[in-house]
């Protein structure tokens, strides 16, 4: 199973649902916030690393 994901604006993805639907696929809407958070969880695996801070070094950061 694959999945394509297309944001467009309401018009055509009206238009996008039904093609997909007439060629057999499903669909299944997703809110904006569900949108951004897959985005964001796909970035975060691309610049993962197995390197670790230590809590003083995070806290160090964060109050600059």
């Amino acid at each position: 199973m694959s999945a394509l994901m297309i944001k467009a604006d309401p018009k055509s993805n009206k238009i996008l649902s039904a093609l997909a639907k007439k060629l057999g696929g499903s669909v299944l809407p997703i809110r904006d916030e569900q949108f951004e958070d897959l985005a964001l969880g796909s970035m975060m695996d691309k610049v993962k690393t197995t390197e670790t801070v230590s809590r003083k070094e995070v806290i160090k950061k964060l109050r600059k």
